[in-house]
């Protein structure tokens, strides 16, 4: 079942949800791939997932029980190449 924060706290905008649900939504409905991960602590990881034709993005923070949540989104991502590590 969907959940979201409770209306007037800070993580207001929160959405979560079962990974593979949010993971099917963001790729069917916005035609958004996944551009990048990293670890966040021992228990979570946090993805970037970006429409490339809108150039919309949605951060995502992921849970080992194989819980998500939503927890930004924007527009405007902009693609980088390699960083010179010199």
């Amino acid at each position: 079942m969907p959940m979201a924060a409770s209306a007037g706290s800070p993580t207001s905008d929160v959405f979560c949800d079962d990974r593979a649900r949010i993971v099917e939504k963001l790729e069917t409905r916005f035609g958004a791939t996944l551009a990048g991960r990293g670890l966040r602590g021992p228990e979570t990881f946090v993805e970037f997932w970006v429409a490339e034709r809108s150039g919309d993005w949605t951060m995502v923070q992921n849970y080992t029980d194989g819980r998500a949540c939503i927890v930004a989104m924007g527009e405007s991502w902009e693609r980088f190449g390699p960083v010179d590590p010199a």
